[in-house]
């Protein structure tokens, strides 16, 4: 390609380009930089313009003060509680929500009922346990003794895992109203039913018939009211988790006085429930640079050869927190240690905590308690110190479930062939993953308060997204499941898919909507979009504004563009509001190098290119005749002596007069020797991003070039680029270290690369070859019906 450099055609490529940036917006093309203001809540002085709560911010407040007991040999819960609600809101309340998320295991409960099967003629052993288990659950809750403070009965109507109360006269902003209630439930077995709580026996020949209990939505809890949506009262069905006020709890854990707690709060009363060895123990813990027992396996073990007929009440308070759980088992063995927050801007001690039985065991006293600590040190760098006195693992049937200061962790050893307790490599990494999973949900959603019944991805795709950073800084080369942007791209262009945008409810792969998708995309944005310090600096902005407080995903995208003075909106409209995916291709590259207007050299060059084109196949076979003019040298005048690419003195005249007239930059123009390189580039999958290209050069040197997504902005499709480099390019490569989630990388080289393969060897089978040999087809058979084991699992619990 040889071209003249002009100021006319230059602004006439300037004022195409802007002819048809309007006409193709105009025809109907997609803009992808169309700012999303339109879209997102009209900001108030409740929530600002820069994603900042505002001064006319307000929430709820709910206390509780909760009696209960566990019933161990009919696996129940009965307990009352006295609740305090306060109206921070403006308006003026006549009613109140509460949840009563037990509800969902009846068995005529809206989840149950909306449940779909597959249509074919198998059945999972999992699936017919579970329908079985829940007809003879006498599941949900059992409401009674609805009154005032003062001992009136209130009006109440409970509809699926709502209960609606009448207030008995309407509370006004800043009033507050007190009331009390008695309730009980059977609790489920996990394994059984699924869910984040439940009980597991271990029931099998070489173990004991004890049992743990985990109690996570144990108790009827008020609904949250918030300024975006007023009551947030969807029925719970399971995928989508909780929203909720903070407020003080006082909660009295009434269990058979074998059993060790784990628990929201702070223990009250360590010296009537503990013996005097593990309440010195306990007091040690609260110092000790590393985990320490405070009942040892052994103890654990001697404990669970018998059952206590007594009963002991274990007493927690817990500040400014939006729930309440707890575990109870006489299987616990219970470490601790001291996590020193001294480096971070108003941290305070933690006394991370461990609980779990001989059957985790060696794993859980080497790994749990540390990745607890693990956890705190580095999301307390990322966002804000970690808010509250303990933080505590509890192992248990539920594979991952996130509470105020307690998390549920299911990860544990299995047994060799000799019967020894052993773990795999995937076993202690899922351990580790999942604890520090959990545990840094305290943040998000626990301190950070998103509303996940609405948008899960604000709390597991952030969470996710966190726990990525913190497993890599647990060790280089630590199996992380999501956060790499070539994790995401089987999911990125599959057709099943919803945008993350979507309500928790109806999304369709859970995993990878809530969890995996968004927080590849926080990745992106903080290692190629933006960089790391940008990142960081506006996500501890985003942390800092909204701990205890109830953030929606506009005061996040605000806050994130705010602090880092950068336009996303491209980012969040691709990412999380559409299903398109990342795939970019090398359409075209053009060589080109400047005209020098010289005809001595553009002449030669005209000549050089025509010597290196390769022979026609007649001349080929021509050159052994012998022609005309070999015969007969008369007929070789001075055409022959000029051939076409001879400069005439007339042009060489014109050459030195327009030099002559070229200002002193414009000769310096005429004379590089510098190499142009215009590369096309197509978005074939719809999402745009940055482009990010090595090109490789003759000396065998690289350069990596990063373009900004803005490059798409007047024509989302297609766009030309031209590179100026000093010397030949042999290659060049479209995101070479998979930076964007590019889901197909053959379309990202030129020249073209091959794609290698593995080719498996078979041998067919004598009907294959038959059929084969005969051109016949396979016709689909019918299937036998039976009853298979799977691992299906209820649709609660994190990952």
């Amino acid at each position: 390609m040889r071209f003249i450099i002009l100021f006319t055609a230059f602004f006439a490529l300037i004022s195409t380009a802007n002819a048809q940036a309007l006409q193709q917006t105009k025809a109907g093309g997609e803009d992808k930089f169309r700012q999303l203001d339109e879209d997102w809540p009209t900001p108030t002085e409740t929530r600002l313009a820069s994603g900042a709560p505002g001064p006319d911010y307000w929430q709820q407040e709910v206390d509780y003060d909760i009696k209960v007991e566990l019933n161990e040999a009919d696996r129940s819960a009965s307990g009352s509680e006295s609740i305090r609600y306060k109206n921070n809101s403006p308006h003026t309340l006549s009613y109140l929500w509460l949840q009563l998320d037990q509800n969902r295991f009846k068995e005529n409960s809206l989840d149950n009922l909306s449940r779909t099967d597959t249509d074919n003629d198998r059945i999972s052993y999992y699936a017919v346990r579970r329908a079985q288990a829940l007809k003879d659950l006498d599941g949900g809750y059992k409401i009674s003794n609805v009154k005032t403070k003062k001992g009136a009965a209130l009006n109440y109507k409970i509809y699926d895992t709502n209960m609606r109360i009448e207030l008995p006269r309407p509370l006004k902003p800043g009033a507050s109203f007190e009331f009390s209630l008695d309730f009980d439930f059977n609790i489920y077995e996990n394994r059984t039913i699924g869910g984040r709580a439940g009980y597991e026996c271990f029931e099998k020949e070489d173990e004991d018939d004890n049992c743990i209990f985990l109690m996570a939505q144990w108790y009827p809890r008020l609904h949250a009211y918030s300024d975006y949506e007023g009551w947030h009262n969807k029925v719970f069905l399971g995928s989508g988790e909780f929203t909720l006020e903070f407020g003080d709890y006082h909660v009295e854990l009434t269990v058979p006085d074998d059993h060790i707690i784990s628990s929201t709060g702070v223990l009250q009363n360590a010296k009537r429930v503990l013996n005097p060895t593990q309440l010195e123990r306990y007091q040690s813990v609260k110092s000790a640079e590393a985990p320490m027992f405070i009942v040892t396996p052994e103890e654990a073990r001697e404990n669970e050869k018998t059952v206590s007929e007594g009963m002991s009440t274990w007493v927690f308070d817990a500040e400014n927190v939006r729930d309440f759980a707890w575990a109870s088992s006489r299987k616990f063995i219970w470490d601790g240690m001291n996590v020193d927050q001294d480096d971070i801007s108003g941290g305070k001690d933690v006394l991370a905590m461990s609980f779990y039985p001989n059957a985790a065991e060696p794993l859980w006293s080497a790994y749990s308690t540390k990745a607890v600590a693990h956890t705190i040190d580095v999301y307390s760098r990322y966002s804000f110190a970690y808010p509250y006195p303990t933080a505590q693992s509890v192992n248990g049937p539920v594979g991952g479930m996130e509470y105020p200061m307690i998390t549920f962790n299911g990860p544990r050893p299995s047994k060799d062939d000799d019967g020894n307790l052993t773990y795999s490599r995937n076993t202690k990494y899922g351990l580790i993953g999942v604890i520090i999973h959990e545990v840094g949900h305290i943040y998000f959603p626990m301190t950070v308060n998103s509303d996940e019944r609405q948008w899960t991805w604000m709390d597991e795709g952030i969470n996710t997204f966190l726990e990525f950073v913190a497993e890599k800084e647990w060790e280089e080369d630590f199996p992380a499941r999501r956060g790499e942007p070539r994790d995401i791209i089987g999911y990125m262009k599959s057709s099943n898919q919803v945008p993350i945008m979507t309500q928790s409810d109806s999304i369709l792969q859970f995993g990878n909507n809530a969890y995996g998708k968004p927080a590849t995309a926080l990745n992106i944005l903080r290692e190629t979009v933006l960089g790391r310090e940008a990142f960081d600096r506006a996500f501890i902005e985003y942390s800092q504004r909204w701990k205890f407080k109830r953030p929606t995903p506009y005061d996040f995208f605000r806050t994130m563009e705010e602090a880092s003075g950068t336009d996303l909106d491209w980012f969040w409209r691709g990412w999380f509001y559409s299903t398109d995916h990342v795939d970019i291709s090398i359409d075209k590259v053009t060589e080109g190098s400047v005209d020098t207007l010289d005809p001595d050299i553009e002449k030669g060059l005209e000549r050089d290119a025509k010597n290196d084109e390769p022979p026609s196949l007649s001349i080929e076979r021509n050159r052994s005749i012998e022609t005309a003019v070999d015969r007969d040298p008369s007929l070789l005048d001075f055409y022959n002596e000029n051939d076409e690419f001879s400069v005439a003195e007339k042009d060489r005249k014109t050459f030195e007069d327009k030099v002559e007239g070229l200002e002193d930059w414009e000769k310096k123009a005429v004379k590089s020797d510098s190499k142009y390189y215009y590369v096309t580039f197509s978005n074939k999958g719809g999402l745009v991003m940055p482009l990010i290209v090595e090109m490789t050069f003759e000396s065998g040197k690289t350069e990596l070039v990063r373009m900004p997504a803005e490059i798409w902005r007047r024509n989302s499709k297609k766009v030309t680029k031209m590179f100026v480099v000093d010397e030949p390019i042999v290659s060049i490569e479209l995101d070479p270290r998979w930076e964007t989630a590019d889901v197909d990388t053959t379309n990202n080289h030129f020249p073209a690369k091959a794609q290698p393969s593995r080719l498996e060897l078979y041998k067919r089978s004598s009907k294959e070859s038959l059929m084969e040999r005969f051109d016949m087809k396979v016709e689909p058979s019918g299937l036998a019906t039976s009853v298979v084991e799977s691992d299906e699992e209820d649709e609660g619990g994190d990952e």
